[in-house]
């Protein structure tokens, strides 16, 4: 699939929205979840989520519907040193209707693109959204 395969565009209040939660001051974990409108052909706000676990934000998220995560994670390094990652999760569970997959797909490019996110990840299944997941995946960003 090419990167310019563009099937929705993002909705100016969630480009708005992903503006400021990328410069946000909290520490603790946050997420802002979103889905494809299928009808605007557009990326929409789902929900927001303050001072979220991996596994609470695994429970938030459909089992058989894709949806993209934006997350904010306090992330404690070996050495001991504190950051605050901003990870793109796009959850694409097996069993998803084929147009909705393509539209998620074909979508997805455009959303880390304006986001501006380079800690992008995929999961197939909501059960692998676990914080030792999460810390593995963040380990090759050192």
């Amino acid at each position: 699939m090419s990167d310019s395969l563009v099937v929705c565009e993002v909705d100016p209040e969630l480009k708005e929205k992903l503006r400021k939660f990328r410069f946000r001051k909290e520490t603790d974990n946050a997420a802002i979840i979103m889905k494809v409108d299928k009808d605007r052909q557009m990326v929409v706000l789902e929900e927001e989520f303050q001072n979220i676990s991996p596994e609470e934000l695994k429970t938030e998220l459909p089992e058989r519907q894709p949806r993209f995560v934006v997350y904010s994670y306090k992330y404690v390094h070996e050495d001991g040193r504190v950051s605050y990652p901003l990870c793109f999760i796009f959850s694409s569970p097996v069993g998803c209707k084929p147009e909705q997959q393509m539209m998620y797909a074909g979508s997805k490019n455009r959303l880390v693109q304006t986001a501006e996110l380079t800690k992008v990840f995929e999961i197939r299944t909501t059960e692998d959204l676990t914080e030792a997941w999460l810390q593995e995946k963040l380990s090759f960003f050192r």
